[in-house]
């Protein structure tokens, strides 16, 4: 059986790229780093892969708004391209810089054409600072491909603009009511490590969103690093906490994975 074939998509100020070709490799993919402007120059290289994955990083340096002018270009050179390829039945993952490309480029949490406005996007965090730091998330949605639904996942977050802001409360409701809430911060379980006093929403995301589904559940993007947590060693406190057979980021690898299987 020829292996899943991933498309790491990288431009300037792309650093998390080699660690989610890692996390791909770890599930069985095979994973390449392609920069935007070849993809953009040679579009037609999408086809032969079946999964999209933009990392994160500070894009373009996060010049003007978090990951906008990288949104730019594909809204401007890869629109099209890209909503073929998601009707090809294919996924999409953009993870943290990624989550907040495809946000601002239109395919989340719904996919719009290139001149409607967007209902949300991805603000400084509330209050303002760069968060560091583990967090506890739950799949609230059964649809996406890449979650099991109701599971608790731990994860590290890393970013400066991580809220998840609507345009209104009815934008927002919309949101909820259609399914796109694909994971939800939520408290640590009974048993886990404290949190000290800082808030189990780390940046103050409407209804407590940390990543959004699209109507198809093939396009996923989040906040939090699954590509972070791949083995249990990496978890700060693995030491002292009871041993799992891997860290809670691989599970979002292997069920893409296993779309193509």
């Amino acid at each position: 059986m020829p292996p899943v074939r991933v498309l790491i998509l990288r431009a300037a100020g792309t650093n998390c790229d080699l660690e989610t070709r890692h996390a791909w490799e770890l599930a069985g993919a095979q994973a390449d780093l392609v920069h935007i402007r070849r993809l953009i120059e040679q579009p037609h290289l999408l086809a032969d892969y079946q999964v999209l994955t933009i990392p994160g990083g500070f894009s373009y340096g996060d010049d003007i708004a978090a990951g906008r002018i990288f949104a730019s270009q594909v809204k401007r050179h890869l629109f099209d391209h890209l909503h073929r390829f998601i009707d090809a039945g294919k996924l999409v993952l953009g993870i943290c810089n990624g989550f907040q490309v495809l946000v601002q480029a239109g395919l989340l949490p719904t996919r719009l054409a290139p001149q409607q406005p967007r209902t949300c996007t991805i603000a400084p965090n509330q209050p303002p600072g760069f968060q560091d730091r583990w967090v506890y998330l739950r799949a609230a949605t059964g649809r996406c491909v890449f979650l099991e639904a109701g599971r608790l996942y731990e994860l590290p977050i890393a970013h400066g603009e991580g809220r998840v802001t609507f345009a209104s409360p009815a934008d927002l409701s919309a949101t909820l009511a259609h399914g796109h809430a694909a994971l939800i911060y939520t408290p640590p379980p009974s048993g886990a490590p404290d949190l000290h006093g800082t808030p189990y929403n780390p940046n103050g995301s409407d209804g407590d969103l940390a990543g959004l589904c699209d109507e198809t559940g093939r396009v996923l993007g989040l906040m939090p690093h699954p590509e972070r947590f791949v083995t249990w060693t990496q978890h700060p406190c693995w030491t002292s906490l009871p041993e799992r057979a891997a860290g809670d980021g691989l599970a979002f690898f292997q069920r893409a994975v296993a779309c193509f299987r």
